[in-house]
Formats: C-alpha cells, sequence, structure tokens
C-alpha cells in the first residue's frame, strides 16, 4: 500500500469543475488504495453475512440430529471466519484510514498553495474566516465522504449477498429485503437534500462569523479607544445568534437522518424475523434456517445502516468540496470589477513578454499615473482606497493595461513582476518567529544591511526595546508591538527586499509627527537612484517626493512637486493643509490611508 502523501510532495491539480468531481478526483489521486479499501470492505461486510449461514448449518447439520462431528467441524468454520474477518477488518480500517488521511493532507496542501498564489490579491477575494472554516472543518467532512468506498461499496455487495441468500430460503423474505432499502432511500433522500441546504448555509455564517472574531481580535484596542466595542459586540451577539439558530436547523435535519438511519434498519428486522417466525412455525423452513434468517437481517441492519450513513457524509462532504473548489477557483491575476476591459493575457499568460532591461516608467492608463524609474513619487487622494488601487494595478496585482516601458506589465510573468516590483502594503501580515527572519524573509542580509535599514525606518529603539533585540521571538502579526512598531518593521522589511521598484501604501499612517519626519527623510536617501511610489496626505512625506500626483475620483488631476501643488490646486491644499490644522489641533498627523484613523506611536 503506498504511504500518505509526502508533506512536501506536489498534491497535484485539483478538479474544480465540481464538487463532486473534486471527491473524485481525490480518489483518482489514490486508486490503490481506494480499491484496496473497497476490496476489503466488500470482504468484510461479505464474510459477515456468512456468519449467519454457518450457524444455520450448525444447527440444521449438526445440533439437531445430534452430530457432534459436524457440529465440531462447523463451529470451527465459524471460529476461522471470525478470525480471518477480525484481520480483515483491521486492514480495511487501517486502509481507509490512510485513504482519509490522504485526502485531508491533499486538500490542505491544494488550499495553502492557492492561498500563496493569490499572494496579495487573497484578502481581496477570501475572508480569513471562510480559509479557517476550510482548514477546520471543510477538510474533515470531505475526507469522511470518502468511506463510500470502502464500508460503502461492501455495503452494497453484502445487500446483494443477503438477498441471494434469502431467496434460497424463501421468496417472499426476500422480496421483503429487496424492496425495503428503496423505502428506506425514499424515505431519507429527501432529508438529505434538506441537509445539504442548511449545511451549506450554517458553513458560509460560520465563516463570517470567524472572520469577524479575526477582525475583533486585531483591532480591540482601536475600538475600544474610539467607543465602538459595545457597537460591534452587539452586531457579533446577532450573528453569533442567527448562526445558532442554523445549527438547530441542521441538526434538527441531522437528529431525523440519524434517528431513521437506526429505526428503520431495526423495524426491517422486525418485520423480517416476523415473517420467518411464521413460516418456521408452519415447517416451510427448518429452525436452523429460522435462525439464519434472523442473523442475515441482523447483519444487513449494518449495511443498511452504512447506506444511510454514506449518505449522509456525502452530502456533508460535498458541502465542503463545494467550498474548497470555489476558493481554488479565485485566480490571483482577477480583474477588478472596474477593469473587466482588461486584456485577456494575464501574468504568466499566453505572450510572456520579457520585462524591460533596464529600469523603465511605470504607466496607468486607467489613472493617468506615470512613475519615472529612480524617482520618488506620491499619490495623493482625499479617498485613500483609490490610490491603493492605482498602487495595486502599478504592481501587478490587479489586471489592467499598466505598461512597464514599452511592454503591458500583465504579459510579463508573474515571478519576473515579483522579483523587480514590490507592493508594501501597511497591512501586511507578519508571521511568527524571531525578530530577524520576521523582517529579512527568505534573505540572510548581513550586519551593515540590516543596520542601514532599521536606521531608514527610525526602528533601532524598536531594537533595543527587545529583550534579545533581534533574536526576540514575536508573536504573529506583531501583536507584542504598537501599530507604528509595526508599521516600521514592515517597512524595514521592504527595505531589505531592496525592489527596483516599491510601491508603499501609507508607509507612516501611524507615526508621530517626529518619527514621520525622521522616516520620510531616511526613506529618500535610503532609495536614492530606485523608483519609490508612496501613497499619502502627510505634508513631511510629501515635500520629499520629486512628484505628487494628485488624484481625484481614481484620476490625475494635478501633478507636480508639493509646493507647486500647494500654490495651484486648491483641493490639493485643502487636503494637505486639513491635515496640518489636525497637527496643530490635536498634537497628530493627519487622517490615515486605509485605516481611517491615525494612531499614536506611543499606544
Amino acid at each position: 500500500m503506498p504511504p500518505v502523501i509526502d508533506a512536501y510532495a506536489d498534491p497535484g491539480t485539483p478538479d474544480r469543475r465540481g464538487p463532486g468531481r473534486y471527491l473524485w478526483w481525490l480518489l483518482a489521486s489514490q486508486p490503490h488504495r481506494a480499491a484496496g479499501g473497497a476490496l476489503l470492505g466488500t470482504v468484510w461486510m461479505v464474510l459477515t453475512t456468512l456468519f449467519p449461514y454457518v450457524l444455520s448449518r450448525a444447527i440444521d447439520d449438526g445440533l439437531e440430529p445430534g452430530r457432534m462431528g459436524a457440529l465440531t467441524a462447523w463451529s470451527g468454520v465459524l471460529l476461522c471466519l471470525g478470525a480471518v474477518n477480525s484481520w480483515v477488518s483491521i486492514m480495511r480500517h487501517r486502509t481507509m484510514t490512510r485513504l482519509r488521511m490522504d485526502a485531508t493532507f491533499r486538500t490542505v496542501k491544494s488550499v495553502v498553495g492557492h492561498a500563496t498564489r493569490l499572494g496579495a490579491s487573497l484578502p481581496r477575494q477570501a475572508r480569513a474566516g471562510e480559509i479557517v472554516t476550510i482548514g477546520v472543518t471543510d477538510v474533515l467532512q470531505i475526507s469522511q465522504s470518502l468511506t463510500m468506498t470502502g464500508p460503502g461499496v461492501g455495503a452494497v455487495i453484502a445487500f446483494l449477498v443477503v438477498a441471494a441468500l434469502l431467496l434460497s430460503i424463501s421468496v417472499s423474505l426476500a422480496a421483503v429485503v429487496l424492496l425495503g432499502v428503496p423505502v428506506i432511500a425514499l424515505l431519507v433522500g429527501p432529508l438529505l437534500g434538506r441537509l445539504r441546504g442548511a449545511e451549506a448555509v450554517y458553513r458560509e455564517q460560520q465563516g463570517g462569523l470567524t472572520a469577524r472574531i479575526g477582525d475583533l481580535s486585531g483591532g480591540l484596542r482601536v475600538l475600544n479607544g474610539l467607543g465602538g466595542k459595545n457597537l460591534f459586540a452587539d452586531a457579533f451577539r446577532v450573528r453569533s445568534r442567527e448562526l445558532t439558530a442554523q445549527g438547530y436547523r441542521v441538526g434538527a435535519v441531522t437528529s431525523w437522518v440519524q434517528a431513521l438511519g437506526v429505526g428503520l434498519p431495526m423495524l426491517f428486522l422486525a418485520v423480517v424475523t416476523w415473517m420467518a417466525a411464521r413460516l418456521a412455525v408452519q415447517g416451510t423452513i427448518t429452525v436452523g434456517e429460522f435462525v439464519g434468517v434472523y442473523g442475515y437481517v441482523a447483519v444487513l441492519v449494518v449495511p443498511v445502516a452504512f447506506f444511510i450513513e454514506c449518505g449522509y457524509d456525502i452530502t456533508r462532504g460535498l458541502v465542503g468540496a463545494q467550498r474548497v473548489v470555489r476558493f481554488l477557483s479565485l485566480s490571483p491575476e482577477s480583474p477588478a470589477p472596474s477593469t473587466s476591459s482588461a486584456s485577456p493575457a494575464r501574468n504568466g499568460g499566453e505572450s510572456g513578454a520579457e520585462p524591460p532591461a533596464e529600469p523603465s516608467v511605470l504607466h496607468d492608463p486607467a489613472s493617468g499615473v506615470a512613475v519615472a524609474p529612480g524617482t520618488l513619487t506620491a499619490l495623493v487622494s482625499a479617498r485613500p482606497a483609490e490610490a491603493a488601487e492605482v498602487v495595486d494595478r502599478l504592481g501587478g496585482l490587479d489586471g489592467s493595461a499598466v505598461t512597464w516601458g514599452a511592454v503591458r506589465l500583465d504579459r510579463v510573468a508573474a515571478a519576473q513582476v515579483r522579483d523587480r516590483i514590490l507592493v508594501a502594503d501597511n497591512e501586511a501580515d507578519l508571521f511568527a518567529g524571531p525578530l530577524r527572519d520576521m523582517v529579512s524573509g527568505r534573505r540572510h542580509p548581513d550586519g551593515d544591511v540590516l543596520a542601514r535599514a532599521v536606521h531608514a525606518a527610525a526602528a533601532q529603539d524598536i531594537v533595543d526595546g527587545l529583550p534579545d533585540g533581534f533574536g526576540t521571538l514575536m508573536d504573529a502579526q506583531g501583536r507584542n508591538l504598537s501599530g507604528g512598531q509595526r508599521q516600521r518593521v514592515r517597512l524595514v522589511r521592504a527595505l531589505l527586499a531592496d525592489p527596483e521598484v516599491l510601491l508603499a501604501v501609507e508607509p507612516t499612517s501611524a507615526l508621530d509627527a517626529h518619527t514621520e519626519a525622521a522616516v520620510a527623510d531616511r526613506l529618500r536617501a535610503a532609495r536614492s537612484g530606485r523608483t519609490t511610489v508612496v501613497t499619502a496626505t502627510s505634508p513631511v512625506l510629501l515635500d520629499q517626493a520629486d512628484t505628487v500626483h494628485y488624484l481625484v475620483d481614481g484620476k490625475v488631476a494635478a501633478s507636480g512637486s508639493h509646493r507647486e501643488l500647494l500654490r495651484r490646486e486648491s483641493g490639493y491644499r485643502a487636503l494637505v493643509d486639513r491635515g496640518t490644522d489636525e497637527d496643530d489641533d490635536a498634537g497628530e498627523h493627519p487622517v490615515s490611508g486605509r485605516a481611517g484613523v491615525r494612531t499614536e506611536e506611543a499606544r
């Protein structure tokens, strides 16, 4: 039997055409194990049905006529049959466990790998709660549904064997068995349909609530400072009650399915046993055959229960597979709704154009932004999300008609774009581990390079304040740092990457005035001769820019230096002066880009 999928092996290409096809792909990826599970499950079930037959022969051939030799022989057969079936049962269970584990790991690897490919577009296309629900719940339901290939197939074969054995005893008993299972299917089938619908709604609500929990835990301090904690708590309480109510609906359907799974086979047993008893009293069948019939039907309870259980598992597995397929169908180069006219050739597409050999102009026709190589360019907008959208397009994260020199950016392979153009979001993930690893990533900068990046980001006080300096273990997302410290750590990481083009979204939005002034001055020096784009509304940072593009409704309304725009653009002046006034009144900097609120560095 082949081993379970290696942790570092390629899981293969999932079939994303539907949940049923996805489940079939999981089986087709391990055909020997699936066939082995089906064979062992069938042998186990069939051998189980032979116990009543051997018992009936022992009664009729040995016990009733008093033949001890025959009784001993059949008893030995019964013992051997039990030993063999026990071994088969162990191997069946082991094989099916491996099959389920392989399916679980294969799904997890496919989801994690696709999340990595989605990159920066992941937060815009999928909620964190949805991914958590897939990893915690859906993968288990998917793997459990594959039980149908083991005991599920065996249940079908066992049912046919029992029907044949009963047919040799009584046609009427065989008819009851053959007709009883379709009746059970008719009773349980509609419930499984309802279960699938209720389960799908429950999983959607569960994913949304999980995402809300993550948002609340990440921004609890900010919410508390703004006085919005109770408001969000009330909203969470309402969503939680809705999820609980939907859970009860799922539980109600599940309870009926499970009750019928136990009750109907027992009713089945009672009816057939009653009929067999009447035939035995009438002398139509022997005592041994009567005991055999009872045993056959008692054994038949197991496959009939498996029919219902497999239907239940498959229903839940299809719900989980639907969610996985939907996630795997997300495209890392999916255009935003406003860019539906983008070229069909995405990064890594058919064209495979080579990027410009030298630093070149980045131009976004949708906004009119042009970024000259080797300069510090700033994007200013009263709606920071519009500036962030321009950055995403310039970085190749959204499909668009952006050009890089004479080449369309979406015709260049994604790996080549990522090697030279970096989008540094002020909310980018920070992974747990030593601070040095957090800022270095896959690079191994020497001490001087690391020191220069820390100095440029004005982050030396962070390193000095930690007990073990760069060796200090940091929490996921840097939760043991303040908001401003996290932002400077992200800037250190971006500077250490040293890309040809750095696109930084609100790199100083959470800093106090003094720290921001230091970062603005040092950033320009650290990136001298390299292309840098920042989105900001802070005069301190804007004054360092070679070119400022003032955006209105997502398009360039004016371009020039910060001081030129202050003189000739009243809208720009009002936007920047508003931030300056807030500094005078509150001792803080202007409204930040994406967050909408400037947090104090000391917080």
